[in-house]
């Protein structure tokens, strides 16, 4: 596609032939390339058959042994639970001395235009009008030629209130809207392997409708390519945080839990070779390589994280670039709950499709990046979802102290289960203060403190998920946007460190 120009943009928009091709092409291509990547089929034969085997011996086993079932589990718990921290500690390090790729504001300014390649970016929206205002104001402060950037608004054609708000954008002449056809599945992913199709861009990336990103990241992002003495490095992933981070104590704890996630433990998994789950935006892909590997699976929740694995299954690295997006954090409990059960079935979804051939990522991966892969993409839902049955026997415990606990905590394990929960969480709030400190958020100190109850959410979200990874897979739960009070409250250091990102 690259080399159209708009009239070949705006005659392909119209054409019913083209327009069929390219929905065909978005919903089924993985399937058709590589049907075992796709999460079209949650489950594969030999996964059904595990698990059933699974739990008719756990069923058999606690009927049988209540008490020595019940202590082995618990026993396998608490050491997954000490590994998963110990190398959750090592990652952070590594992210803390190491960080991301960083390009100066001079270096992104300094490549001359006629050397910077066409540049195309998909902005996904569904049932957003209020937020596409925003768009256009963000795109325009991207400092990019616009003869070669192109920006592609991906609306469903039937949500009317969205497109009537884009039409006043269109007008503007710098956004080009796209009808998605109506057609299962409703997922953001499926509109972007559909954009895909009228993209003119060496190089591809995502932002949602209301991000704000730094006015030079798509030059950071090119530099950044050119920078890296590696050639299977693919993709450049940008770092995300939030512009409302004082709305309330739900948008702080997640403005910490972001700043830990993309500025130290992406940039360790990036140092350990590791495969990289995405962010939903921000990312950017060098185009040939995103059509070679299928673009994104339509039927994958967390289509981001899912696309990063298989970035790294094909031999490829993706970086992690010090530049910064902004986006609006989640201020509606309800709402995050929403948006985090998504991201953790996508998570075990991710985990599913790339175990049905262990042996052969084994083989790509090595056996460090397999064990990080497995205790990142399955961990972070299965403990999150075993924490609510730790955090109920301790009240039981505190409430009782039932003399059948000894058993249950054999010699051992009690100490290890004592040692997981003394120092797994004083570690946890340690990276939150130290992600806080770095980032320069110090009025967030305080939340960082009682971050516990965060947690609690998140176990709810991920037994909320896992639920609905066994009867509704593929289903995409809408994230509602512009329900911040604007970004005002955002601190003055927040702004300052936003507006500075990548200059260090």
């Amino acid at each position: 596609m690259t080399g159209r120009d708009s009239r070949d943009i705006a005659a392909l928009l119209d054409d019913p032939d083209y327009r069929a091709s390219s929905l065909y092409d978005a919903v089924e291509r993985l399937r058709d390339i590589d049907p075992q990547m796709s999460a079209s089929v949650p489950f594969s034969r030999g996964q059904k058959i595990i698990g059933a085997v699974t739990v008719v011996v756990l069923v058999v086993l606690l009927v049988l042994f209540p008490v020595g079932t019940a202590a082995g589990l618990i026993s396998i718990a608490t050491v997954v639970y000490i590994l998963a921290l110990v190398d959750r500690l090592v990652i952070f390090r590594r992210g803390l001395v190491n960080g991301a790729i960083v390009i100066d504001d001079e270096a992104a300014r300094g490549i001359p235009d006629a050397d910077l390649p066409p540049y195309t970016v998909l902005v996904p929206a569904y049932g957003e009008p209020e937020v596409v205002g925003d768009l256009i104001a963000a795109m325009e402060s991207l400092e990019y030629p616009r003869d070669k950037l192109q920006v592609l608004l991906l609306l469903e054609e039937d949500d009317a209130p969205t497109i009537e708000a884009a039409r006043e954008v269109e007008a503007n002449d710098m956004v080009t809207v796209v009808l998605v056809p109506a057609a299962q599945p409703r997922t953001k992913p499926k509109a972007c392997n559909y954009g895909l199709h009228f993209a003119t861009g060496d190089i591809v990336t995502i932002y949602d409708a209301e991000d704000l990103p730094d006015p030079l990241q798509l030059r950071r992002a090119v530099a950044a390519f050119r920078s890296v003495d590696d050639d299977t490095v693919v993709c450049v992933q940008g770092k995300l945080n939030f512009h409302n981070p004082r709305d309330n104590v739900l948008t702080e704890w997640f403005t910490a839990d972001y700043g830990i996630w993309f500025s130290y433990l992406l940039p360790g998994l990036m140092v350990s070779r590791a495969p990289i789950p995405l962010g939903g935006t921000s990312n950017h892909f060098l185009r040939e390589v995103l059509d070679d590997i299928g673009a994104w699976d339509p039927f994958n929740v967390t289509e981001d994280a899912d696309l990063g694995v298989r970035i790294a299954g094909r031999g490829y690295r993706t970086a992690v670039l010090d530049s910064l997006t902004l986006e609006e954090a989640n201020v509606d409990p309800i709402n995050w709950v929403r948006q985090r059960s998504r991201w953790y079935k996508g998570y075990m979804q991710t985990w599913l499709v790339h175990m049905r051939h262990p042996v052969d990522l084994w083989r790509i991966l090595g056996p460090v990046a397999w064990y990080r892969f497995t205790v990142l993409i399955a961990g972070t839902p299965v403990i999150a979802c075993m924490n609510m049955v730790f955090w109920l026997i301790m009240l039981v415990w505190i409430a009782a102290q039932p003399p059948i606990f000894a058993d249950l905590f054999p010699g051992p394990i009690y100490y290890l289960s004592l040692i997981s929960l003394i120092f797994g969480n004083g570690a946890a709030i340690y990276m939150n203060l130290i992600a806080i400190r770095e980032d320069g958020r110090i009025k967030l100190m305080w939340s960082a403190l009682i971050v516990p109850v965060y947690w609690v959410m998140m176990s709810v979200a991920a037994i909320k998920g896992m639920w609905q990874m066994l009867f509704n897979p593929s289903y995409w739960e809408k994230t509602f946007h512009g329900l911040a009070a604007t970004g005002e409250s955002a601190d003055t250091d927040d702004a300052a460190s936003a507006e500075g990102a990548g200059t260090q």
